[in-house]
């Protein structure tokens, strides 16, 4: 029996990074020692991406299309692609062997594409036929603009998944950070801070610590406002809200080691020094910007990012999901240097979840 679990790969919008990352992230042989990976996307636009990065990297991958998962090969060298037909060698303005950013921005024509992608993997993973879903990048404003009206991946895996409790988890190495909200306006996100989500979302990255195989989660709960709110003085938040949350989840066993909200300009710190194997955040800044300035790295001298690294996994749902941590970049995309490391990572924690889903 084959244990290698299967991956189902989203291209993410077409004319953007996510070909290219995907062709350079399938050309690493140990990826196929550990798992079966399928490109949900389009035929069209993986070819020029793999033609694009045998002129500018010297990969040399073939691009195979399949139409349904029982008639992938997983074989290196070769990239199994469910193609969807939806974006036509035309529709790429450019030469891939003078590759060139492609230009196009977000358009009504990716974001469709983009969107039926993450559709079909979500029909895959709730049919059984795949193991964990992948996601590269999508552009919110381009699904918008095709009529799909969500403010991104979560959104739409909670809406087709039919789950109401669920979170994001962004992850680098040991740094994993759980959000009470995220994409609202900071005045919303304030008033979201409730202690009935609060608890949900402790619940939440507790299971998904354990998912990945830690058997007791240091837990901490950061606080809203500076210094927790100095006791009432910067606001009560934490007073009425977040640790009546805490003291339920204490209560039922989850393990906090401060027994309070933790000061948010401190926690990330400790966090690095191990105190906590996850930090629930408050909102969606104060959980990404750490995790970001962590994770990537430019290089100012040669003027390139070195590291474009970390992952976003959605929690509660009732299927693996992990993605790319980074946008579509439109500005560079097509030119063939794209960083396929957060791939990397998102796949990885996607075999990592799914092995311990089958208790291998």
């Amino acid at each position: 029996m084959d244990n290698r679990p299967i991956l189902g790969i989203t291209m993410g919008d077409p004319f953007g990074n996510g070909p290219e990352i995907t062709v350079k992230a399938l050309a690493d042989k140990s990826v196929y020692e550990r798992c079966r990976p399928i490109v949900i996307g389009d035929v069209s636009c993986m070819e020029h991406a793999a033609r694009v990065a045998r002129k500018v990297s010297g990969i040399d991958v073939e691009i195979r299309p399949i139409h349904a998962v029982s008639e992938a090969t997983y074989q290196y060298g070769v990239i199994d692609v469910y193609s969807m037909d939806l974006i036509r060698a035309s529709d790429i303005p450019c030469d891939p062997e003078d590759p060139q950013p492609f230009g196009l921005g977000a358009t009504a024509l990716g974001g469709e594409a983009a969107f039926q992608y993450v559709v079909k993997v979500i029909e895959l993973a709730m049919s059984g036929e795949i193991d964990a879903t992948i996601t590269n990048a999508l552009s919110k404003e381009a699904i918008n603009m095709a009529g799909h009206h969500y403010s991104g991946h979560t959104e739409i895996y909670a809406d087709y998944t039919h789950t109401a409790k669920y979170t994001m988890m962004l992850a680098h190495e040991d740094l994993r950070v759980v959000h009470v909200s995220t994409h609202v306006s900071l005045r919303e996100a304030c008033d979201r801070v409730k202690k009935e989500r609060v608890l949900d979302v402790i619940r939440i990255a507790d299971a998904g610590c354990k998912a990945i195989g830690i058997k007791t989660p240091k837990i901490a709960v950061a606080g809203l406002n500076p210094h927790c709110g100095e006791n009432g003085m910067f606001g009560r938040e934490e007073i009425e809200e977040i640790q009546p949350a805490i003291d339920m989840a204490l209560a039922e066993g989850i393990f906090i080691p401060e027994k309070k909200p933790s000061p948010p300009d401190t926690v990330f710190s400790k966090a690095l020094g191990g105190w906590y194997d996850i930090v629930v955040a408050m909102y969606h800044d104060q959980g990404h910007i750490p995790l970001k300035v962590r994770g990537f790295v430019y290089n100012k001298e040669e003027r390139h990012w070195d590291a474009v690294a970390g992952v976003n996994i959605t929690l509660g749902l009732p299927i693996i999901r992990a993605s790319v941590d980074h946008g579509t970049g439109f500005g560079h995309a097509g030119d063939g240097h794209a960083n396929a490391l957060s791939l990397i990572n998102a796949m990885d924690y996607g075999i990592r979840m799914a092995n311990a889903k089958k208790g291998l």
